[in-house]
């Protein structure tokens, strides 16, 4: 399977589902190139008008798509593969969205040979801003790992990774989102104690947190050097970051990240 404008099919168009559709139709992806399924009426209708594909039922998509998008929830991915697994033609590409699920889960329910990529990205996608991760199954050779870079460049970054690791991506930068947003929700929270009014907080700490990201991504320097850079001796920042390593945030950092990557193995055996 060559590289290029493909039919795609995303099969349970929900957040992640839909943040692909997006990403697609803004990189310039064709709408008629572009198929959706739903399992409630209402939400197809949604996305069928907000975006102008064409929103189908699940064999339709089988049939009708070159290269087929699962992004449902991974409890749901036994049912589907059922309905579908049997009806996949050959030629067919299989890419995985769901947490924590092993390509392996996806070749015993489909025809033989099917090849299945594996991809965990996130919703700074929204943003074209996602950090994308993409594996290879038993049968996916280096054509289909392409063709699923070119589709998922648009919403961002990507990398290739043994699938081995994709419980690892899913925990560190699939739900890494969220450890980002808590965080700055508690120092935003930390500037109104000081007596910022929560504006002026929320602004201060956002353009810190990209500001600090942009330098890390582009000096090269390890963020222990760059920490280093804003610790004086005996200043304000020292005091800080003795704090925080007196109350663990390291240690519970690591704590809660091996939560999520158990989740998500706790995810595929539920699954299975």
């Amino acid at each position: 399977m060559s590289t290029g404008v493909h039919t795609v099919a995303v099969i349970g168009a929900g957040k992640i589902g839909e943040l692909m559709l997006s990403g697609l139709l803004r990189s310039g992806w064709p709408a008629d190139r572009l198929l959706a399924t739903a399992r409630r009426r209402e939400r197809a209708e949604e996305i069928a008008t907000r975006y102008g594909v064409r929103v189908v039922d699940n064999l339709t998509a089988v049939q009708d798509a070159e290269v087929l998008a699962v992004s449902v929830k991974p409890q749901d991915a036994g049912v589907l593969l059922d309905e579908i697994g049997p009806k996949v033609p050959d030629g067919k590409l299989v890419i995985s969205l769901c947490a924590g699920l092993p390509t392996g889960f996806f070749s015993r329910r489909l025809p033989a040979g099917t090849p299945v990529v594996r991809v965990m990205t996130n919703t700074p996608a929204l943003v074209d801003q996602a950090m994308t991760a993409i594996s290879a199954g038993a049968h996916a050779t280096g054509e289909h790992l392409a063709l699923a870079e070119e589709m998922f460049k648009p919403l961002g970054a990507t990398i290739r990774v043994p699938e081995s690791q994709q419980d690892a991506v899913t925990a560190l930068s699939g739900s890494g989102p969220a450890y980002f947003y808590l965080l700055v929700e508690a120092m935003v929270d930390a500037g109104i104690l000081l007596g910022l009014p929560r504006q002026v907080a929320h602004e201060l700490i956002v353009q810190t947190a990209i500001g600090s990201a942009v330098m890390l991504r582009d000096s090269g320097e390890h963020p222990v050097k760059l920490r280093e850079a804003v610790t004086s001796p005996a200043g304000t920042t020292i005091s800080a970051v003795r704090e925080l390593e007196k109350h663990g945030v390291r240690a519970a950092l690591l704590a809660a990240l091996e939560a999520a990557r158990d989740r998500a193995r706790e995810l595929a055996a539920q699954a299975t």
